[in-house]
């Protein structure tokens, strides 16, 4: 395939990672971001969403070239609005330059552009890079209306001549994200799973991780996969074996890892473990000294966050909450939503480690409002699959076929990759831990005393409640949450 040689401001279709041809534009790097060693990439900025992504140069197309293929081929609302973006900001450039027609300014003569110098490795000044003539980007470029994803298009039939980025070595990419004004939340984009070590700048602070269970193990391998340097520590130790082979340190004790470390996460089961991590027996506040940062991963409830957040700070430290939305696949992935809320400088330094777990991250303010929304999200999902499981049952009280069920489902409105894969496992009585049982009725406990305490009520959630105080009765709090299936049939 021949290179494509675009230039800065040019329009392209930019195909990143398993996500769809999405159209784009060819802009200047930041100054304080280096281009990722390996293949010659462009910076480009995605119209619709407040992606920004280094490309390599085979993974892009001209956008007029193949305006009418991809249109084509993609149908999705997202997709439409990303082209009415890109058709909006032609437009409004056309309008600038019969403006400047008008005026008599150099009538008939375009300034040539200049073309886009490929960044190799040495180059360390990315700012040389930019067009005296280009904008910032809030100001040459369409306002994103809202927080979309890339991954919300339509998949895409169109074959690109290199091969999937998934499969190259050399590929790396960094997305950029910018602040939701409106609701004061920010949302880090960070790098999807197909990113290999290198894609993201690891911070040179020393990191500290306490739990390595079903979340905790997926994220301290995604730290050391992109670079970081981490010490471990989990009640069981033998849990750490085979993250000291990955590279890690093994600290003895939770204070020891806290004072050897500038930045220590935890990731734990429930309030009480999260307490007596940080206030027990050589506990992470014996570690403690001023500047030292604690990161609070758990999903627990407000109250205790307050509490150690207050104990963290009383001796010095910085203290920030970050809880995880996801699953045990998506911790390995690094494909997690992180909610945090605390200190907001401490947010900023765990920006590569965040980007390393997680696909997004949120900051929400002051301590204790992530874990609210914690609870929420997942007082909602344990009553929905509390529900999906009920429906299930019920096809099949009612002589129906529980495949055709799930056939329906997924094809209506409700369709999703969860609804798919946690009822094909119950069809085949895998209930594997995902996100253990146990953890999801807790959660849902949690969210209804919260509920209680704002006065707001919670019949739905408590419902659920009761259905998985059930499946616990029958021994299933080690399983995943679908077995709550179990709860129905016994």
């Amino acid at each position: 395939m021949a290179t494509v040689h675009l230039r800065i401001g040019d329009l392209v279709w930019g195909k990143l990672g398993r996500y769809p041809p999405w159209p784009g534009k060819v802009v200047s790097p930041p100054k304080d971001l280096k281009k990722p060693r390996g293949k010659k990439c462009h910076f480009v900025k995605f119209f619709g969403t407040e992606d920004h992504a280094w490309i390599k140069v085979e993974q892009l197309k001209p956008y007029h070239a193949h305006k009418e293929e991809m249109i084509k081929i993609n149908k999705g609302k997202r997709f439409q609005q990303a082209v009415d973006a890109v058709e909006d900001f032609l437009k409004k450039a056309k309008g600038k330059e019969q403006n400047s027609d008008g005026k008599g300014e150099s009538k008939g003569k375009k300034t040539p552009s200049k073309p886009l110098k490929i960044l190799e490795e040495e180059d360390e000044d990315l700012s040389a890079l930019k067009d005296p003539s280009e904008k910032d980007l809030t100001d040459s470029d369409p306002e994103p209306s809202t927080i979309e994803r890339l991954g919300a298009g339509p998949g895409s039939g169109f074959k690109w001549e290199s091969s999937p980025v998934k499969d190259d070595p050399h590929f790396h990419h960094f997305l950029l994200s910018q602040s939701d004004k409106d609701t004061g939340s920010t949302s880090i984009q960070a790098a999807d799973s197909t990113a290999i070590n290198g894609s993201i700048t690891p911070t040179d602070k020393r990191i500290g991780f306490l739990g390595l269970g079903l979340m905790g193990s997926g994220i301290v391998s995604n730290l050391l996969k992109m670079g970081h340097v981490v010490t471990v520590w989990n009640r069981t130790a033998e849990k750490c074996d085979l993250f000291i082979q990955e590279g890690a340190r093994l600290g003895r004790t939770p204070a020891e890892v806290a004072s050897m470390c500038d930045i220590t996460f935890s990731c734990v089961s429930d309030p009480k473990a999260a307490r007596d991590l940080v206030m027990g027996p050589s506990g992470v506040l014996q570690g403690i000294r001023p500047g030292k940062c604690y990161v609070e991963m758990s999903t627990v409830d407000p109250e205790t966050i307050t509490e150690l957040s207050q104990v963290i700070t009383s001796r010095g430290g910085r203290f920030l909450e970050a809880p995880v939305a996801g699953s045990q696949q998506l911790s390995n992935d690094g494909m997690l939503v992180i909610l945090a809320a605390g200190d907001r400088t401490v947010y900023e330094d765990c920006s590569s480690c965040f980007q390393a777990m997680g696909k997004t991250s949120f900051f929400l303010g002051e301590a204790g409002n992530a874990a609210r929304m914690m609870l929420i999200l997942n007082m909602v999902q344990g009553s929905f699959m509390a529900t999906i499981a009920e429906g299930l049952t019920l096809a099949q009280a009612t002589g129906q076929s529980q495949q055709t069920f799930l056939d329906i489902l997924c094809q209506g409105q409700m369709a999703s990759t969860f609804v798919d894969q946690k009822c094909q496992n119950i069809l085949q009585g895998n209930f594997k831990p995902d996100y253990y049982l146990k953890h999801i009725q807790k959660d849902l406990r949690l969210a209804i005393s919260m509920g209680d305490m704002a006065n707001h009520p919670t019949p739905m959630a408590a419902a659920a409640n009761e259905v998985y105080k059930r499946a616990k009765a029958l021994d299933q709090s080690d399983n995943d949450i679908s077995a709550v299936y179990r709860a129905y049939i016994h």
